[in-house]
């Protein structure tokens, strides 16, 4: 049997190795895929470090790896709307179809809901299966790169557009490369002002090549009182939160304008504490939890801007690796000295 070359994690413990192993077979309603990039998501290091999350979910030996861009190799015997030789992303959400949330409109909180790279074998090799359903078919003038990175942009569309925008004042919580990612799409979609808030000033320094028109540093000034200052004491009319941190997630709670809208993307680790009267009660807040993306809602949107040609991601990709050189992206992820890491098989 033909082999590959693949990113798995083999055994319950830190790391991962990479081997050499069969190319699959795409089952009747999926393809197979020749991966041009893929590019490491948070919870690819999570996976990568063997965290708590990671020991309670992975089954091992697996392939992980979710975001993706590809051509179109081979293709099962039931296939109808994707031919070989067509370029695709891919959702990565494998829902099933029959539970409550799919017939409903809410595929992407599917009950039964696998995730490739998680559940499934994923695309950090040189090939790789996705089901039909999921696979992406891209516009010819979509950039390549930017093909590889449109799963967490969905993501960043999904929370920014999840509520009015335009002509609103956005404070963006964490600026990872989906946190960079909302700057951007906040700018387009007509906010006047965003305020980003990281710690980091590497990624800092991006939010603003991003489009912020404040980036602070919270270990240095007090993100309260400056966001106050910057709106005439009023706050803002929309928090994005990306970080998971829960002091960043009550901060945003105390500079949020009442009747705003505070809309979470961000995973704390563990259950955290919140003023509940004070911060959403009282102020008539609109809290909303964003998972994913609106399947495919969301994707038809993500293309859109990209057709435009006036969402530029160049900044935001910082590097780029050969898929052996996997260890060097998963470094610069841990130490947050980076935005978007690409590898390339």
């Amino acid at each position: 049997m033909p082999k590959m070359k693949a990113i798995a994690k083999l055994k319950p413990a830190p790391g991962a190795e990479l081997i050499e192993t069969e190319i699959p077979r795409p089952g009747p309603r999926a393809v197979l895929i020749k991966v041009a990039t893929t590019s490491i998501c948070g919870t690819d290091h999570h996976i990568y470090s063997w965290d708590q999350w990671s020991q309670g979910r992975i089954k091992v030996p697996r392939i992980f790896g979710h975001e993706v861009a590809g051509e179109v190799v081979e293709i099962g015997k039931d296939v109808g709307s994707v031919r070989i030789g067509d370029f695709i992303s891919a959702e990565t959400h494998i829902a099933c179809g029959y539970c409550f949330q799919c017939r409903t409109g809410l595929a992407h909180i599917c009950r039964n809901v696998k995730i490739i790279g998680v559940d499934v074998d994923g695309v950090f090799a040189e090939y790789a299966v996705i089901p039909e359903n999921n696979a992406w078919v891209l516009e010819e003038n979509i950039p390549r790169d930017y093909a590889s990175v449109m799963e967490p942009l969905g993501n960043a569309i999904h929370t920014v557009l999840a509520g009015e925008v335009a002509a609103t004042t956005v404070l963006v919580l964490g600026c990872g490369p989906i946190g960079l990612m909302s700057v951007a799409v906040a700018r387009l979609a007509g906010a006047t002002m965003i305020i980003a808030s990281e710690i980091n000033e590497v990624r800092l320094n991006l939010a603003k090549k991003m489009g912020a028109d404040v980036a602070l540093n919270p270990q240095n000034e007090n993100l309260v009182k400056r966001v106050k200052e910057l709106t005439n004491g009023l706050g803002v009319d929309v928090v994005l939160e990306m970080s998971g941190h829960p002091k960043a997630i009550r901060d945003g709670f105390k500079v949020l304008r009442s009747g705003g809208r505070y809309s979470m993307l961000g995973i704390p680790k563990e259950p955290m504490k919140l003023d509940v009267a004070s911060d959403i009660v009282f102020k008539q807040a609109d809290v909303q939890g964003i998972n994913g993306r609106v399947m495919f809602n969301t994707w038809f949107k993500t293309s859109r801007f990209l057709i435009s040609g006036r969402l530029d991601l160049a900044p935001i990709i910082t590097h780029r690796f050969r898929l052996e050189e996997f260890e060097k992206g998963m470094e610069l992820l841990h130490s947050g000295n980076c935005g978007k890491v690409l590898l390339y098989p």
